[in-house]
Protein backbone atom coordinates (compact mmCIF):
# COMPACT_ATOMS: atom_id res chain seq x y z
CA UNK A 1 0.00 0.00 0.00
CA UNK A 2 2.46 2.49 0.58
CA UNK A 3 4.66 1.68 -2.50
CA UNK A 4 1.65 2.52 -4.61
CA UNK A 5 0.89 5.61 -2.71
CA UNK A 6 4.25 6.53 -3.23
CA UNK A 7 3.93 6.22 -7.19
CA UNK A 8 0.79 7.73 -6.87
CA UNK A 9 2.29 10.76 -5.54
CA UNK A 10 5.38 10.52 -7.51
CA UNK A 11 2.94 10.91 -10.88
CA UNK A 12 1.12 13.75 -9.23
CA UNK A 13 4.04 15.55 -8.65
CA UNK A 14 5.14 14.89 -12.16
CA UNK A 15 1.87 15.45 -13.85
CA UNK A 16 2.02 18.81 -12.30
CA UNK A 17 5.10 19.69 -13.81
CA UNK A 18 3.79 18.94 -16.70
CA UNK A 19 0.94 20.88 -16.39
CA UNK A 20 2.86 24.32 -15.47
CA UNK A 21 2.74 26.79 -18.09
CA UNK A 22 5.56 28.49 -19.67
CA UNK A 23 7.83 30.99 -17.52
CA UNK A 24 6.83 33.41 -19.91
CA UNK A 25 3.51 32.93 -19.38
CA UNK A 26 4.02 33.35 -15.72
CA UNK A 27 1.07 35.38 -14.07
CA UNK A 28 3.30 38.34 -13.07
CA UNK A 29 5.14 38.62 -16.45
CA UNK A 30 1.87 38.30 -18.48
CA UNK A 31 0.57 40.96 -16.77
CA UNK A 32 2.88 43.27 -17.41
CA UNK A 33 3.23 42.16 -21.35
CA UNK A 34 -1.03 42.62 -21.33
CA UNK A 35 -0.87 45.64 -19.53
CA UNK A 36 2.26 47.69 -21.92
CA UNK A 37 0.07 46.15 -24.74
CA UNK A 38 -2.84 47.84 -23.49
CA UNK A 39 -1.02 51.06 -22.82
CA UNK A 40 0.56 50.86 -26.37
CA UNK A 41 -2.92 50.41 -28.21
CA UNK A 42 -4.26 53.63 -26.37
CA UNK A 43 -1.51 54.96 -27.27
CA UNK A 44 -1.42 54.01 -30.86
CA UNK A 45 -5.13 56.26 -31.17
CA UNK A 46 -4.16 59.11 -29.79
CA UNK A 47 -1.15 58.74 -32.58
CA UNK A 48 -3.56 58.13 -35.09
CA UNK A 49 -5.45 61.36 -33.75
CA UNK A 50 -2.67 64.10 -33.79
CA UNK A 51 -1.03 62.82 -36.97
CA UNK A 52 -4.25 63.70 -38.44
CA UNK A 53 -4.15 67.07 -36.98
CA UNK A 54 -0.91 67.61 -37.17
CA UNK A 55 -1.16 66.81 -41.27
CA UNK A 56 -4.37 69.15 -41.60
CA UNK A 57 -2.71 71.58 -40.02
CA UNK A 58 0.43 71.66 -42.29
CA UNK A 59 -1.79 71.63 -45.07
CA UNK A 60 -4.18 74.25 -43.67
CA UNK A 61 -1.25 76.47 -42.37
CA UNK A 62 -0.62 78.48 -45.77
CA UNK A 63 -4.59 79.65 -45.49
CA UNK A 64 -4.53 80.29 -41.61
CA UNK A 65 -1.73 82.20 -41.98
CA UNK A 66 -3.23 84.61 -44.75
CA UNK A 67 -6.37 84.61 -43.50
CA UNK A 68 -5.96 84.45 -39.51
CA UNK A 69 -8.92 83.57 -37.80
CA UNK A 70 -10.96 86.05 -40.76
CA UNK A 71 -11.03 82.65 -42.34
CA UNK A 72 -14.15 81.51 -40.04
CA UNK A 73 -15.90 84.67 -39.95
CA UNK A 74 -15.46 85.84 -43.27
CA UNK A 75 -18.32 84.35 -46.29
CA UNK A 76 -16.21 85.14 -49.37
CA UNK A 77 -15.67 81.56 -51.14
CA UNK A 78 -13.85 82.65 -54.84
CA UNK A 79 -11.24 81.20 -56.30
CA UNK A 80 -10.62 83.59 -58.96
CA UNK A 81 -9.73 85.93 -56.84
CA UNK A 82 -8.42 83.71 -53.89
CA UNK A 83 -10.37 84.93 -51.26
CA UNK A 84 -11.44 82.40 -48.98
CA UNK A 85 -14.13 81.83 -46.01
CA UNK A 86 -15.57 79.16 -43.89
CA UNK A 87 -18.77 80.54 -42.46
CA UNK A 88 -21.20 79.54 -45.07
CA UNK A 89 -19.78 76.01 -44.99
CA UNK A 90 -19.85 75.82 -41.02
CA UNK A 91 -23.36 77.33 -40.82
CA UNK A 92 -24.41 74.64 -43.90
CA UNK A 93 -23.16 71.68 -41.41
CA UNK A 94 -24.81 72.82 -38.48
CA UNK A 95 -28.17 73.54 -39.72
CA UNK A 96 -28.09 70.35 -41.81
CA UNK A 97 -27.02 68.22 -38.78
CA UNK A 98 -29.74 70.12 -36.34
CA UNK A 99 -32.43 69.18 -38.53
CA UNK A 100 -31.27 65.54 -38.72
CA UNK A 101 -31.34 65.06 -35.05
CA UNK A 102 -34.17 66.91 -34.81
CA UNK A 103 -36.47 64.52 -37.10
CA UNK A 104 -34.38 61.28 -36.68
CA UNK A 105 -33.96 61.29 -32.48
CA UNK A 106 -38.09 61.02 -31.75
CA UNK A 107 -38.34 58.88 -34.90
CA UNK A 108 -35.53 56.48 -33.42
CA UNK A 109 -36.84 56.45 -30.09
CA UNK A 110 -40.16 55.28 -30.65
CA UNK A 111 -38.67 52.72 -33.55
CA UNK A 112 -36.21 51.23 -29.98
CA UNK A 113 -39.20 51.86 -27.67
CA UNK A 114 -41.66 49.40 -29.68
CA UNK A 115 -39.35 47.09 -30.97
CA UNK A 116 -38.31 46.12 -26.76
CA UNK A 117 -41.74 46.83 -25.71
CA UNK A 118 -45.08 46.51 -27.84
CA UNK A 119 -43.81 44.71 -30.67
CA UNK A 120 -45.08 41.04 -30.69
CA UNK A 121 -42.20 38.60 -30.54
CA UNK A 122 -42.26 37.41 -33.94
CA UNK A 123 -42.02 40.47 -35.41
CA UNK A 124 -39.25 41.94 -33.07
CA UNK A 125 -36.09 40.26 -34.87
CA UNK A 126 -37.28 40.89 -38.83
CA UNK A 127 -37.84 44.73 -37.76
CA UNK A 128 -34.72 44.87 -35.63
CA UNK A 129 -32.47 43.23 -39.06
CA UNK A 130 -34.75 45.92 -41.14
CA UNK A 131 -33.39 49.17 -39.32
CA UNK A 132 -29.94 47.90 -39.51
CA UNK A 133 -29.75 47.09 -43.14
CA UNK A 134 -30.65 50.83 -43.51
CA UNK A 135 -27.19 51.48 -42.02
CA UNK A 136 -25.45 49.11 -44.82
CA UNK A 137 -26.64 51.24 -47.98
CA UNK A 138 -24.17 53.26 -49.29
CA UNK A 139 -24.32 56.98 -48.82
CA UNK A 140 -24.21 57.62 -52.18
CA UNK A 141 -27.28 55.63 -52.92
CA UNK A 142 -29.26 57.78 -50.07
CA UNK A 143 -28.10 61.14 -52.58
CA UNK A 144 -29.38 59.49 -55.73
CA UNK A 145 -32.80 58.62 -54.33
CA UNK A 146 -33.29 62.04 -52.30
CA UNK A 147 -32.03 64.20 -55.92
CA UNK A 148 -34.05 62.26 -57.99
CA UNK A 149 -36.93 60.85 -55.77
CA UNK A 150 -37.46 62.68 -52.71
CA UNK A 151 -36.75 66.12 -54.07
CA UNK A 152 -39.21 66.46 -56.66
CA UNK A 153 -42.09 65.03 -54.31
CA UNK A 154 -40.53 67.17 -51.53
CA UNK A 155 -40.98 70.07 -53.50
CA UNK A 156 -44.30 69.85 -54.94
CA UNK A 157 -46.31 68.09 -52.16
CA UNK A 158 -43.95 70.00 -49.23
CA UNK A 159 -42.16 73.09 -50.12
CA UNK A 160 -44.52 74.92 -51.84
CA UNK A 161 -47.68 74.34 -49.61
CA UNK A 162 -45.58 75.47 -46.47
CA UNK A 163 -44.26 78.45 -48.47
CA UNK A 164 -47.43 79.45 -49.58
CA UNK A 165 -49.00 78.78 -45.65
CA UNK A 166 -46.31 81.33 -44.18
CA UNK A 167 -45.55 83.87 -46.52
CA UNK A 168 -47.49 86.12 -44.75
CA UNK A 169 -46.27 85.30 -41.20
CA UNK A 170 -43.35 88.01 -40.02
CA UNK A 171 -40.93 84.78 -38.95
CA UNK A 172 -41.73 81.91 -40.78
CA UNK A 173 -42.03 83.48 -44.32
CA UNK A 174 -38.52 84.40 -43.61
CA UNK A 175 -37.48 80.59 -42.64
CA UNK A 176 -39.35 79.21 -45.83
CA UNK A 177 -38.70 81.77 -47.97
CA UNK A 178 -37.27 80.64 -51.59
CA UNK A 179 -38.55 78.70 -54.83
CA UNK A 180 -39.85 75.51 -54.10
CA UNK A 181 -37.04 73.58 -56.06
CA UNK A 182 -37.12 70.80 -54.16
CA UNK A 183 -32.69 70.69 -53.23
CA UNK A 184 -31.54 72.73 -50.37
CA UNK A 185 -30.46 72.57 -46.30
CA UNK A 186 -34.10 71.35 -45.43
CA UNK A 187 -33.67 68.23 -48.18
CA UNK A 188 -30.42 67.48 -46.86
CA UNK A 189 -31.52 67.45 -43.41
CA UNK A 190 -34.23 65.12 -44.20
CA UNK A 191 -31.98 62.70 -46.31
CA UNK A 192 -29.11 63.00 -43.24
CA UNK A 193 -32.01 62.28 -40.28
CA UNK A 194 -33.13 59.05 -42.53
CA UNK A 195 -29.10 58.47 -42.89
CA UNK A 196 -28.29 58.72 -39.39
CA UNK A 197 -31.76 57.09 -37.70
CA UNK A 198 -30.26 53.36 -38.16
CA UNK A 199 -27.33 54.00 -35.99
CA UNK A 200 -29.30 55.68 -32.93
CA UNK A 201 -32.41 53.19 -33.44
CA UNK A 202 -30.07 50.46 -32.94
CA UNK A 203 -28.12 51.95 -29.84
CA UNK A 204 -31.15 53.11 -28.24
CA UNK A 205 -32.81 49.68 -28.85
CA UNK A 206 -29.56 47.94 -27.33
CA UNK A 207 -29.72 50.50 -24.67
CA UNK A 208 -33.50 49.78 -23.80
CA UNK A 209 -33.03 46.12 -23.51
CA UNK A 210 -30.69 46.28 -20.23
CA UNK A 211 -33.02 47.48 -18.19
CA UNK A 212 -34.00 44.88 -15.68
CA UNK A 213 -37.22 43.28 -16.46
CA UNK A 214 -38.25 43.44 -12.64
CA UNK A 215 -38.51 46.94 -12.81
CA UNK A 216 -40.83 47.47 -16.27
CA UNK A 217 -42.84 44.55 -14.63
CA UNK A 218 -43.28 45.99 -11.35
CA UNK A 219 -44.32 49.51 -13.01
CA UNK A 220 -46.95 47.29 -14.65
CA UNK A 221 -47.89 45.62 -11.37
CA UNK A 222 -49.08 48.92 -9.87
CA UNK A 223 -51.11 50.00 -12.86
CA UNK A 224 -48.60 51.92 -14.97
CA UNK A 225 -49.46 52.44 -18.68
CA UNK A 226 -46.52 51.62 -21.25
CA UNK A 227 -46.24 55.43 -21.83
CA UNK A 228 -45.51 55.75 -17.68
CA UNK A 229 -43.36 52.96 -17.70
CA UNK A 230 -41.52 54.31 -20.81
CA UNK A 231 -41.15 57.70 -18.94
CA UNK A 232 -40.37 57.17 -15.52
CA UNK A 233 -38.10 53.70 -15.75
CA UNK A 234 -37.06 53.29 -18.97
CA UNK A 235 -35.92 57.03 -19.64
CA UNK A 236 -34.02 57.19 -16.55
CA UNK A 237 -32.39 53.97 -16.41
CA UNK A 238 -31.11 54.23 -19.73
CA UNK A 239 -30.27 58.26 -19.90
CA UNK A 240 -26.57 58.14 -20.34
CA UNK A 241 -26.55 55.48 -23.44
CA UNK A 242 -29.45 56.97 -24.89
CA UNK A 243 -27.69 60.51 -25.23
CA UNK A 244 -25.01 58.58 -26.50
CA UNK A 245 -27.01 57.08 -29.36
CA UNK A 246 -27.55 60.70 -30.13
CA UNK A 247 -24.08 62.19 -30.12
CA UNK A 248 -22.97 59.07 -32.49
CA UNK A 249 -25.84 59.71 -34.89
CA UNK A 250 -24.59 63.52 -34.70
CA UNK A 251 -21.14 62.64 -35.43
CA UNK A 252 -22.36 60.55 -38.07
CA UNK A 253 -24.27 63.62 -39.86
CA UNK A 254 -21.60 66.45 -39.25
CA UNK A 255 -19.18 64.03 -41.87
CA UNK A 256 -21.72 63.07 -44.43
CA UNK A 257 -20.47 63.74 -47.48
CA UNK A 258 -21.83 62.33 -50.75
CA UNK A 259 -25.19 62.26 -49.97
CA UNK A 260 -25.38 66.30 -48.69
CA UNK A 261 -23.32 67.15 -51.64
CA UNK A 262 -26.17 65.56 -54.59
CA UNK A 263 -29.16 67.19 -52.90
CA UNK A 264 -27.88 70.58 -50.71
CA UNK A 265 -27.56 72.95 -53.74
CA UNK A 266 -23.80 73.37 -53.01
CA UNK A 267 -24.24 77.54 -52.87
CA UNK A 268 -22.13 79.38 -50.87
CA UNK A 269 -23.90 81.50 -49.36
CA UNK A 270 -25.97 82.66 -45.84
CA UNK A 271 -29.73 82.54 -45.93
CA UNK A 272 -32.07 82.26 -42.91
CA UNK A 273 -34.43 80.21 -45.22
CA UNK A 274 -33.80 75.97 -44.61
CA UNK A 275 -35.35 75.57 -48.34
CA UNK A 276 -32.94 77.55 -49.75
CA UNK A 277 -29.79 75.84 -50.84
CA UNK A 278 -26.31 76.33 -49.39
CA UNK A 279 -23.25 73.83 -48.84
CA UNK A 280 -21.44 71.82 -45.66
CA UNK A 281 -17.95 71.06 -45.52
CA UNK A 282 -17.53 68.13 -46.24
CA UNK A 283 -19.77 69.20 -49.88
CA UNK A 284 -17.06 72.05 -50.43
CA UNK A 285 -14.25 69.89 -50.22
CA UNK A 286 -15.68 66.96 -52.34
CA UNK A 287 -16.86 69.72 -55.03
CA UNK A 288 -13.57 70.96 -55.10
CA UNK A 289 -10.48 69.35 -54.01
CA UNK A 290 -9.97 67.91 -57.78
CA UNK A 291 -10.00 71.87 -59.33
CA UNK A 292 -7.95 73.43 -56.87
CA UNK A 293 -5.13 74.36 -58.63
CA UNK A 294 -3.42 76.58 -56.56
CA UNK A 295 -1.86 76.42 -53.32
CA UNK A 296 -4.21 78.62 -51.10
CA UNK A 297 -6.96 77.12 -52.63
CA UNK A 298 -6.05 73.20 -51.49
CA UNK A 299 -5.21 75.04 -48.23
CA UNK A 300 -8.08 76.60 -47.79
CA UNK A 301 -9.96 73.72 -48.45
CA UNK A 302 -7.62 71.55 -46.06
CA UNK A 303 -8.29 74.19 -43.33
CA UNK A 304 -12.09 73.38 -43.88
CA UNK A 305 -11.44 69.50 -43.24
CA UNK A 306 -9.64 70.87 -40.28
CA UNK A 307 -12.43 72.87 -38.84
CA UNK A 308 -14.69 69.69 -39.52
CA UNK A 309 -12.12 67.73 -37.45
CA UNK A 310 -11.90 70.23 -34.57
CA UNK A 311 -15.95 70.93 -34.78
CA UNK A 312 -16.57 67.14 -34.47
CA UNK A 313 -14.04 67.11 -31.56
CA UNK A 314 -15.61 69.85 -29.42
CA UNK A 315 -19.23 68.16 -30.17
CA UNK A 316 -18.23 65.23 -28.93
CA UNK A 317 -15.87 66.43 -25.81
CA UNK A 318 -19.00 68.04 -24.70
CA UNK A 319 -21.45 64.73 -25.16
CA UNK A 320 -18.36 63.13 -23.12
CA UNK A 321 -19.33 66.28 -20.34
CA UNK A 322 -23.05 65.82 -20.50
CA UNK A 323 -22.83 61.98 -20.37
CA UNK A 324 -20.64 62.46 -16.92
CA UNK A 325 -22.89 64.65 -15.55
CA UNK A 326 -26.02 62.66 -16.73
CA UNK A 327 -24.31 59.79 -14.98
CA UNK A 328 -23.84 61.15 -12.06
Amino acid sequence: MTLVNNRTKAHDETAGEFQRPPRFLNGEAFNKTFKWLSIGAALFVLMILGGFFVSLTIGAWPALKQFGFGFIWSSDWNPVTEKFGALPAIAGTLITSGIAILLAVPLAFAIAVYITQLAPKWLRHPLGIAIELLAAIPSIIYGMWGLFFFAPMFADYVQGPIINLFENVPVLSTIFEGPAIGIGMATAGIVLAVMILPFIASVMRDVIDTVPKRLKESGFAIGATDWEVTKAIIIPHCRTGLAGSIFLGLGRALGETMAVTFIIGNANRITASIFAPGNTIASTIANEFQEAYTEIHSSSLIALGLLLFIITFIVLAIARMMLNRIST
